[in-house]
């Protein structure tokens, strides 16, 4: 197993308490020199909150818990490909690395439907790995929207 393959698992672990709590299951996990520093999931129906995306929770806590908003050494793993509204944030967070597993062909603002963190217009540009874990990730998604139909 990769270390990609092991923080991916964690973010799967994420997306579980999500789909356990009714959220649309997608996981988080900020790493920094090979150690978790914040590690979250979608919380909006608990939290009602249109910006409590499992990516947003992430960059915030390891912001605080780093003592730095800049997080250019972080790798940011997610089950999903992340919104406009996260690719932006980390952007802003001036993000290392960020390695998602399935792609969001609707939403995703990284590979699918924009390419905000590969735009040389903007002042950071962000690494990405994607396909990681993409069958599991893509797997409790669907999972949770047939449950969600029943």
């Amino acid at each position: 197993m990769t270390s990609d393959e092991y923080f991916m698992r964690l973010a799967l672990e994420e997306a579980e308490k999500a789909f356990a709590a009714n959220e649309i299951p997608v996981g988080a996990v900020l790493v920094r020199d090979n150690a978790v520093i914040a590690a979250s999931y979608n919380r909006r129906e608990e939290l009602q909150d249109p910006t409590a995306h499992a990516e947003l929770a992430a960059l915030r806590e390891g912001g605080i818990k780093s003592g730095n908003w800049r997080l250019t050494d972080a790798v940011l793993y997610v089950t999903k490909e992340p919104c406009v509204m996260c690719a932006g944030a980390m952007i802003n967070a001036r993000l290392g690395r960020l390695v998602y597993g399935c792609r969001d062909e609707r939403y995703g603002a990284v590979t699918s439907r924009y390419q905000l963190l590969h735009d040389p217009l903007l002042n950071h540009q962000v690494r990405v790995v994607s396909g990681v874990m993409e069958n599991e990730c893509a797997d409790i998604l669907r999972r949770f929207f047939v449950k969600l139909r029943l």
